[in-house]
């Protein structure tokens, strides 16, 4: 069975437009987490499951190279926690972003390695629009989300609201 890229591109949008839409959801919330990171760890899972169960090599697969991605997927975790710092003052967390990108490498390696390039091409783009609009989208919500709530019009700018969400907070 082989899926046409356009099936590719919707389940891999999906998953990562959800997962994005979760990650604005914890952004709002002064949650140190937002639309990239959890954007690009939705679309490494989607990768990952499309590869091994969308139809695409699920019948060649075999058991070792199941084993082989279950392996790669459990130590990049670790690699992953390595770029990621807690600094004690002002509790910023930094590196969220950079640790799901190294696990979404991680996804696409495993996806090459399978030669899979219509998973990676799409991958690819929705990746570097993640990371392109991630912020942007962040900063226009909270800049509508401060108007709204203090019902204010004052011609608050861009640059006033957008560092005031959980990434850069007192600021």
């Amino acid at each position: 069975m082989d899926i046409v890229l356009s099936e590719i591109a919707l389940r891999l949008g999906v998953a990562t437009i959800a997962a994005g839409a979760v990650g604005l959801n914890r952004d709002l919330h002064g949650k140190p987490i937002g639309v990239r990171t959890l954007g690009l760890v939705g679309l490494s899972a989607a990768v990952v499951v499309l590869l091994a169960d969308g139809g695409i090599i699920h019948t060649t697969m075999s058991d070792a190279t199941s084993r082989v991605i279950q392996g790669i997927l459990t130590g990049i975790g670790f690699l992953g926690a390595g770029v990621i710092v807690h600094h004690e003052q002002g509790k910023r967390i930094h590196g969220l972003t950079s640790a799901a990108c190294v696990w979404l490498t991680a996804c696409i390696g495993i996806v090459c390695g399978a030669g899979q390039w219509r998973i990676v091409l799409v991958a690819g783009v929705l990746t570097s629009l993640v990371l392109l609009l991630g912020r942007p989208i962040e900063r226009l919500f909270h800049r509508f989300s401060h108007h709204h709530r203090n019902g204010d019009s004052s011609g608050t700018t861009a640059a006033d609201q957008s560092d005031t969400g959980p990434h850069h907070p007192g600021k």
